[in-house]
């Protein structure tokens, strides 16, 4: 299993259309149901922090999120949206209490 945490900031006129962008990805989740993907969005209360978590679980390590059409146009501007880019962390979970149950 491979979790990580990724953080970033949009310049303020972008948020929404960084939102927008966020929910079509969940749209197509939901939609397409990748096996092997738990993930989770959230927005900062500045209103221009954004936090993604992944934890994948796969047989061959890939993440499905390579796979999701609105996930690749997510991310083809993200630098252009972002006053602070994309911090990726990989992290090792020392415990959860039903963060990501179903």
């Amino acid at each position: 299993m491979k979790q990580v945490i990724v953080r970033y900031r949009v310049k303020p006129e972008r948020a929404a259309e960084n939102e927008e962008l966020v929910r079509a990805v969940y749209a197509e989740l939901q939609e397409t149901k990748p096996a092997g993907l738990r993930y989770a969005t959230f927005q900062l209360d500045d209103g221009v922090s954004f936090v993604h978590i992944s934890s994948t679980e796969t047989a061959d390590g890939s993440n499905p999120l390579s796979g999701v059409q609105a996930f690749k146009r997510f991310q083809e501007n993200v630098d252009d949206r972002c006053e602070e880019g994309p911090v990726v962390s990989t992290v090792r979970e020392i415990g959860s209490y039903r963060l990501f149950d179903g």
